[in-house]
C-alpha cells in the first residue's frame, strides 16, 4: 500500500470518526434540550403585514394603505408575544418610535415632499444589536462592567437608517464581546432558536435573526467580523447579507471610531425577503454605494458558477450530508438554468480558522483590555472564579483569553502569502460575473452550551471576512428535524450584486425563508 493511500485511509477513518462524535453530541445534549422545546405563537391574522418586506411596507405607507403608526404598534405587539420565548429584546423605546411614526403619518397626510417621497424606508421600524450606538441607550456589548454605560450619541449607521425615514425601535441581544456562536452574556441571559429553543440562534446577530424569523422586525441591522450576520441567518432560515469590507461606516458599533483603517468588520442586514437586501446595502452603504452598482441588471444566465462542498479544514467539524444535498439540488437546478457550476478547491481553504485567527490579530480591537474594560484579566484567576459562581463572564470568553495569551499565534508570512494566494486564484476565477456557492457550516443550529465542544465550526462563515468579499447566506428548506439549511454565495470585492441576484433567484426556486411559525388564515 502506498503512502498515498494510506493518508487517504487515515483522513476518511478521522472524517467517520468526527461525525460520529458529532452525532453522539448531539444525542447527548438532545436528552436535555429536546424537553424543553417552546413553540412560537402563530402571527395573528391582523398583523399579517408583518409578514411583506419592507420594501413593499414603506410602499405601503407613502401611498396611504397603511399608517406607519399602525405598523409599529403591531411591530411592538408581535415583540411582546415572542419575546418571553426567546429573550431578543434588551433596550426599546416604544413610545418614542410611536411617536416618530405619528410624525411620518402627518407628513403623509400632508402630501409628501420630493425629499420625504424618497426615502426608502419610510416609516418602517428597525431594530439593531446593542454593541450599535443608539443615543440613550445602553452600550454593554455583554460586558457586566459596562452594564451602566450609555450612549451619547447615534452611529454612523443608525443616523444613514433614520435618513432613510426608518424608525429605530429597539436593541437587541448579543453574545458577550460579540465574537461567539451563541447569543448569551451576563448582562442579559442567553437568546434561544425560535425553530428549537433548545438550539442556538447563533451570534452575534442571534437575537436579530429570532426576531426576523417570527415576523417581529421588519428591519434587523447587523454587524460581521467573523460570520455575525450570516451564520444567525442560516440557523434561523432567514437571508442575510455581507458587503464588501470597507463599504459600511461602522463608527459607533462596537466601541469603534470609525477611523480604524482596514478591517475585515462591516455592517449588513437579515432579512425574510431577498428583495430587501440591496436597498438596505445601499443605505448603510452612504457615499460608497455607488462602488457595488446595485441597480445593474443581472441576468443569472450570463454568471459564471463555481461550488464547494467542503473546504476539508480538520479544526471544523465534517460537513454533513444534508447539507451537500442541499448544494447538490442547487447544483442540478443551475445546471438545468445556466449551466452546470465547476467545482473549486483551493489549499487555503483547509486553514479557514487559522487564517482567520490571524486576521483577527491585525484588527484594532483590544480584546484582553475590552474583557477587562480596560484592565488585562489574569486568565487562570477567570477560570477559577468561573468554577465557584463568582465570574461575571461566560465560559466562552474564558477560554478564549486562554487562546490568545497561551496558545501559540499564527505565522505572520505564512497566513499572508496564502492568503493572497487564495484572493488571486479565487477572485481571478470569480472576476466580476462570477460566484462561489460555499457551504454555511457542517450542520444546521446545534444545543444550546454545545459550541464550546465545536469553537471552530463557524469558520466557513469566517473565511468570507478573511477574503474580505460579500456573501449572502440564502436559506434552502430543512433538514430531517425541521431546522433551517442553506448555503452562501459569495463573490469578488464590489460585486455584492451578484449575491444578491443569486439570492433572489434561489428565493424563486426553493422557496426563501423559513419561518419559526405561521400566518394565521
Amino acid at each position: 500500500m502506498s503512502t498515498k493511500d494510506s493518508a487517504t485511509i487515515l483522513t476518511t477513518v478521522i472524517v467517520y470518526l468526527r461525525l460520529f462524535l458529532d452525532k453522539m453530541l448531539d444525542f447527548l445534549f438532545s436528552l436535555y434540550w429536546d424537553d424543553k422545546k417552546q413553540l412560537i405563537p402563530d402571527l395573528d391574522k391582523r398583523h399579517s403585514i408583518l409578514a411583506e418586506s419592507a420594501v413593499s411596507l414603506a410602499r405601503r405607507i407613502k401611498a396611504k394603505e397603511l399608517k406607519s403608526e399602525d405598523l409599529v404598534r403591531a411591530v411592538i405587539e408581535r415583540i411582546k408575544e415572542v419575546n418571553p420565548i426567546i429573550n431578543a429584546i434588551v433596550r426599546d423605546r416604544y413610545e418614542a418610535a410611536l411617536e416618530d411614526a405619528r410624525q411620518v403619518d402627518n407628513l403623509v397626510a400632508a402630501g409628501l415632499s420630493e425629499q420625504d417621497a424618497n426615502k426608502p424606508f419610510l416609516g418602517v421600524p428597525f431594530t439593531t444589536k446593542e454593541s450599535q450606538e443608539i443615543k440613550g441607550f445602553c452600550n454593554t456589548i455583554g460586558l457586566w462592567s459596562r452594564r451602566n454605560i450609555v450612549s451619547t450619541e447615534d452611529s454612523d449607521a443608525i443616523l444613514l437608517l433614520k435618513r432613510a425615514g426608518a424608525i429605530p425601535l429597539a436593541a437587541t441581544n448579543l453574545p458577550e464581546l460579540l465574537i461567539w456562536q451563541e447569543t448569551r452574556n451576563p448582562v442579559y441571559g442567553m437568546t434561544l432558536n425560535p425553530h428549537h429553543t433548545g438550539r442556538t440562534p447563533g451570534g452575534s446577530s442571534g437575537a436579530e435573526a429570532a426576531l426576523c424569523a417570527t415576523y417581529a422586525t421588519p428591519i434587523s441591522l447587523c454587524s460581521d467580523i467573523g460570520g455575525s450576520t450570516r451564520m444567525p441567518a442560516f440557523y434561523c432560515g432567514m437571508f442575510g447579507h455581507h458587503p464588501t469590507a470597507g463599504i459600511t461606516s461602522i463608527k459607533g458599533v462596537y466601541l469603534r471610531k470609525g477611523d480604524e483603517g482596514d478591517t475585515m468588520f462591516c455592517l449588513g442586514f437579515i432579512s425574510r425577503r431577498a428583495e430587501d437586501l440591496a436597498p438596505l446595502t445601499r443605505v448603510i452603504a452612504g457615499d460608497k454605494a455607488h462602488l457595488l452598482n446595485l441597480d445593474k441588471d443581472v441576468n443569472i444566465k450570463d454568471i459564471k458558477f463555481f461550488y464547494m462542498e467542503s473546504a476539508n479544514d480538520r479544526l471544523v467539524s465534517p460537513v454533513r450530508v444534508e447539507m451537500k444535498n442541499a448544494m447538490q439540488r442547487v447544483v442540478s437546478k443551475l445546471s438545468e438554468e445556466a449551466g452546470a457550476p465547476q467545482q473549486y478547491s483551493h489549499a487555503g481553504f483547509r486553514h479557514m480558522y487559522r487564517l482567520w485567527s490571524y486576521w483577527m490579530s491585525r484588527e484594532p480591537d483590544d480584546y484582553l483590555a475590552l474583557y477587562g474594560d480596560g484592565q488585562r484579566p489574569n486568565a487562570f484567576l477567570e477560570l477559577a472564579k468561573k468554577c465557584v459562581g463568582m465570574s461575571h463572564h461566560c465560559l466562552f470568553t474564558i477560554l478564549r483569553l486562554f487562546e490568545l495569551k497561551y496558545l501559540p499565534s499564527v505565522d505572520a508570512a505564512w497566513a499572508e502569502k496564502i492568503t493572497k494566494e487564495m484572493k488571486e486564484d479565487l477572485f481571478g476565477k470569480l472576476g466580476d460575473n462570477g460566484v462561489l456557492l460555499l457551504p454555511s457550516s457542517p450542520h444546521a443550529a446545534p444545543f444550546n452550551y454545545s459550541a464550546v465542544l465545536r469553537p471552530f465550526n463557524f469558520s466557513y462563515f469566517a473565511v468570507v471576512n478573511v477574503l474580505k468579499c460579500p456573501a449572502t447566506q440564502v436559506p434552502l428548506g430543512t433538514n430531517s428535524v425541521g431546522l433551517p439549511i442553506g448555503i452562501q454565495v459569495l463573490a469578488a470585492p464590489h460585486n455584492d450584486r451578484l449575491c444578491l441576484a443569486v439570492a433572489k433567484y434561489l428565493e424563486k426556486e426553493f422557496g426563501g425563508a423559513i419561518m419559526a411559525c405561521k400566518v394565521k388564515t
